[in-house]
């Protein structure tokens, strides 16, 4: 049911972690504030598909 997924910095678009979700409890796209190490700060991160 987990599955494996990628994400990306909105600022940058280079895909900087991979993270698991549960499919049917988060059916939409993962948003998380990680660090980027291009841009030295966190930014946004999203789910790409």
């Amino acid at each position: 049911m987990r599955e494996l997924v990628r994400l990306i910095c909105t600022e940058c678009g280079e895909e900087n972690y991979y993270t698991d979700k549960n499919k049917s409890k988060t059916p939409g796209r993962i948003e998380m504030m990680k660090y980027c190490p291009r841009e030295r700060k966190h930014t946004l991160h999203r789910e790409k598909r």
